[in-house]
């Protein structure tokens, strides 16, 4: 149905390039794309294997596995180019596949500074913050942890979990703000039947809208993604509104955060807990930490240079040209 429509919409605008999201996308546009002679931007967010494995849709190694693979390396060949939205992903292709370096092309994952920014100098927000806290269950003077994202496995939450109780073990003044969906239920049964679901809220799905507030009320942020392969863009949403991250050492988080990252052990919730801790005893240190970060936000991860980017591909691509020299 999506490919019907897609090709409905591209005969009436006739595009100069099509811009295909994920490999479904990448696999419609290139069938669009060569009946209509047009050219193909595949947006490559991670493996598609990959990610099936991170959401134990799939296991390595049995026949699906290896149908899927060969239909990922299909897939992966077709797009006249490819766009990675970090390092990692471009390295994944270029090792794991193999595919050529001439066709790729990384525009970091970005953030709209202006939206998602510290909001200190906000005329009323000590108000308005009270206020929201309370609605969202958060006790006065509380230090806040804060998440917002999917609520799965694959992105650390069964982790986060485990690690909240033993920080609110050795600091009980601590609280969670756990945002998101899907899984909702599940993580506040699992919170109850971990004795932490006093100290932690979850209050569902956030627009994107409100994301900004609801981030303001945090004094740190983690980041506990457990995929290999996938990008994690809210740790840009995260360094905009001027957070410490924790985050497990992976190559994206240290692609983002640099030496400004707090790096747990990956998948360790023990190291997870200690890594919060330091980051919440530390007030000082951890303002500094944000204020810096924020600044790294501005310069680095700011859309600014990410739609340059990308208009700078599709001229290229739309006329046939050689796609620039991918940075270094």
């Amino acid at each position: 149905m999506l490919g019907i429509r897609t090709l409905g919409v591209a005969l009436k605008e006739r595009p100069d390039v099509i811009h295909a999201h994920m490999h479904e996308g990448a696999l419609i546009g290139a069938i669009v794309g060569r009946l209509l002679g047009r050219p193909v931007l595949f947006d490559f967010q991670g493996s598609l294997t990959g990610e099936m494995i991170d959401h134990r849709w799939l296991e390595a190694g049995t026949r699906a596995y290896r149908f899927w693979r060969w239909l990922e390396t299909q897939i992966d060949r077709w797009p006249q180019a490819i766009v990675t939205s970090s390092y990692n992903a471009a390295r994944v292709l270029r090792e794991e596949f193999p595919f050529t370096a001439d066709r790729i092309y990384t525009v970091p994952d970005a953030v709209n500074t202006e939206t998602f920014r510290p909001f200190e100098d906000v005329e009323g927000w000590p108000e308005r913050r009270a206020r929201l806290r309370a609605s969202l269950g958060v006790p006065e003077g509380a230090r806040v942890v804060v998440y917002l994202g999917l609520l799965a496995p694959y992105q650390g939450i069964d982790v986060l979990l485990q690690a909240a109780q033993m920080v609110l073990q050795e600091m009980p003044e601590a609280f969670f703000l756990i945002m998101g969906f899907p899984g909702v239920e599940r993580y506040a049964a699992q919170a109850r039947a971990l004795g932490i679901l006093e100290r932690t809220s979850f209050p569902g799905r956030i627009s994107y809208v409100e994301a900004p507030r609801c981030l303001a009320l945090g004094d740190v942020a983690v980041a506990p993604k457990m995929s290999a392969t996938e990008g994690c863009g809210k740790i840009c949403d995260y360094m905009a509104m001027g957070l410490p991250v924790v985050a497990f050492d992976t190559p994206v988080s240290r692609e983002m955060l640099g030496d400004l990252g707090i790096y747990a052990r990956y998948g360790d919730p023990v190291s997870l807990a200690h890594c919060l801790l330091q980051a919440l005893r530390d007030v000082e240190g951890s303002r500094e930490l944000g204020r810096r970060l924020r600044q790294r936000a501005e310069t680095h991860c700011s859309w600014v240079q990410g739609i340059q980017a990308l208009v700078q591909l599709y001229a290229r691509i739309g006329a046939r040209e050689s796609l620039p020299e991918p940075p270094s």
